[in-house]
């Protein structure tokens, strides 16, 4: 509940830090200030208050100020004693027109002074203008007597869109009219796709962007590997499409899925094509987005962080090493060539990382071994980022057979190269397991 102080008589009773921040926030809410100081207080200057803060800190007052205030149906906050406060003032971040209060019901006003700092990085200065913007947008849509579910639609177009870039770029004219015609497209209007790369597993590791992004969408069509808490991050009202290939299956076309993206764009719907790692490494977004753009719809591209850098760093395997690596490759062991390129790759360069490796582990092993020394320190990790993470290291010409022990699955990176036996031992995510092969 927010309570509209303008000019109404609020009193403050203290001397100290707490009692000059309380009557300082309550001015700001453009309250009528009184302080009246510990040693003046006495029992009946609280009379014709609409709100007290008690920040005297004694305990006598407290008592004397809560009585008074109870009998004459005044609102009161005894600060740190929650059993004496008919409100609780919350921790507020302020984007007029737009508030938010935080409150954890006295349990802990820390908890909430830093959940408020956290959301204030999360919603700049520019969504204070941002809000009055779609203010003026909804009076327009609803005096032209627009349906609720075509405005909503208006609305997350305007989400989506570069208002808010350009507010906070200091271009709040270029932001007016933008928001304005989206407005005035109405239903007519474009939608757009977005390539987003999901990152090899853990939701966290996914860019700000991203979550945003899938927050916003109206459809979201995501990959096999697609972990179900990244898909939670979706809006309550997204619809989830399952376009991802499995070994095995009958799998959607390439071209099925791109005509389904250009048919859901056209049709004025916001679109996330969410992709594994990254969306251009081996991902086929480069695919989508030739058909997109000659298609006429707008695509905007969100990288991820790909499985291929991810899954040795996050059990500290560093792809580069001053005096052991200088450089790095990557490859899928999956498709046409893919077995010779391997042979040229991993003479080229100091660290070979492969994608994919996991189904034809042997084979892809015995061709490296047979390009470099079989003794070559490797290593698999598979699911990296997640709680079922595994990891296993040894001679390149044991390791598919180590994999094997370890119950290693699918998906998988292998990482060949003397980084593997250079990297230091590091502590892994819960569940996980690491072994090692070298004796």
């Amino acid at each position: 509940m927010f309570l509209d102080l303008t000019g109404q008589l609020c009193i403050v009773l203290g001397d100290g830090k707490f009692a000059v921040e309380k009557a300082a926030a309550l001015r700001e809410a453009g309250a009528n200030v009184h302080v009246i100081s510990s040693r003046d207080y006495t029992p009946g200057a609280l009379a014709g208050a609409r709100l007290v803060v008690d920040a005297s800190e004694d305990e006598a007052i407290n008592r004397l100020s809560w009585e008074e205030a109870e009998a004459a149906g005044i609102l009161i906050n005894v600060v740190d004693r929650p059993e004496q406060c008919r409100f609780i003032a919350p921790a507020i971040v302020n984007r007029d027109p737009l508030l938010i209060a935080i409150s954890t019901s006295g349990e802990s006003p820390f908890l909430a002074s830093a959940l408020r700092a956290r959301i204030e990085r999360w919603l700049g200065r520019e969504w204070g203008p941002f809000v009055a913007l779609v203010g003026k947008v909804r009076r327009q849509l609803r005096a032209r007597g627009m349906p609720i579910p075509e405005q909503t639609r208006i609305y997350r177009r305007i989400v989506n869109s570069d208002v808010r870039n350009l507010l906070r770029r200091g271009r709040p004219d270029d932001a007016s009219h933008l928001a304005l015609a989206i407005g005035q497209a109405a239903a007519g209007g474009a939608g757009r796709v977005a390539l987003v790369g999901a990152g090899p597993g853990d939701p966290d590791l996914l860019t700000f962007k991203a979550r945003e992004l899938l927050a916003d969408a109206d459809y979201v069509l995501y990959d096999a590997l697609i972990a179900t808490e990244t898909l939670a991050l979706c809006g309550p009202d997204t619809r989830l499409e399952d376009v991802g290939k499995r070994a095995g299956l009958e799998n959607p076309r390439q071209e099925d899925i791109t005509a389904r993206l250009i048919e859901l764009a056209q049709a004025g719907n916001a679109v996330v094509r969410l992709k594994g790692g990254d969306p251009f490494v081996f991902g086929r977004g480069g695919e989508e987005l030739d058909g997109l753009v000659k298609a006429g719809v707008e695509v905007i591209v969100v990288p991820g962080v790909t499985a291929a850098l991810a899954a040795p760093a996050v059990v500290g395997i560093p792809v580069t090493l001053r005096g052991v690596a200088s450089s790095f490759a990557v490859t899928t062991a999956q498709g046409g060539g893919s077995l010779d390129r391997l042979r040229d790759l991993a003479l080229a360069a100091d660290t070979l990382v492969v994608l994919m490796p996991r189904t034809n582990l042997a084979e892809v092993a015995a061709v490296l071994a047979e390009a470099v020394d079989g003794s070559r320190p490797a290593a698999v990790i598979s699911n990296a980022t997640l709680p079922n993470q595994k990891m296993v290291s040894g001679p390149l010409d044991q390791i598919a057979r180590l994999a094997d022990q370890a119950a290693i699955g699918a998906p998988a990176t292998l990482v060949l190269g003397d980084v593997v036996a250079a990297a230091p031992a590091v502590s892994v995510l819960p569940n996980s397991s690491v072994g090692s092969g070298f004796g």
